[in-house]
């Protein structure tokens, strides 16, 4: 099976990892914070806004390897407050159709560079 590294042009990462692994016909999408576009740190805003801003980065990596937002098959939400929970599940519905994919939404004591949210998931390309 082949593997690469998928670089989105301007995707940054706080550590020593890569945004996203293709391997074979899966894409697997590191764990992304809402980092602000601008390179200011984390995004300031609602708790709505930094859930639309993980899902455009999302976006844009899958853009980057060819798929779009139907091609995700899991996603993992990571918030530190559940008390966040709908105000996420908001923003979350408005980048699905139907059938959205597969999603398990945990709550951490705390993230990096103390974000709100983290969100990873897992996309299938087929034969792209």
């Amino acid at each position: 099976m082949t593997r690469r590294a998928i670089l989105p042009t301007g995707t940054k990462t706080v550590g020593p990892y890569s945004p996203a692994i293709r391997a074979g016909d899966f894409l697997f999408i590191s764990g992304q914070i809402p980092l602000d576009p601008q390179g200011h740190g984390l995004l300031q805003g609602s708790i709505e806004d930094q859930t639309r801003r993980c899902l455009d980065q999302i976006k844009e990596i899958l853009a980057a390897a060819g798929g779009t937002m139907d091609d995700l098959v899991k996603v993992t939400l990571y918030l530190t407050d559940m008390g966040d929970f709908e105000a996420v599940n908001r923003a979350y519905s408005a980048y699905f159709g139907a059938e959205p994919p597969a999603r398990a939404c945990l709550a951490v004591v705390a993230l990096p560079k103390g974000a709100r949210i983290e969100i990873e998931a897992i996309a299938y390309l087929g034969q792209r």
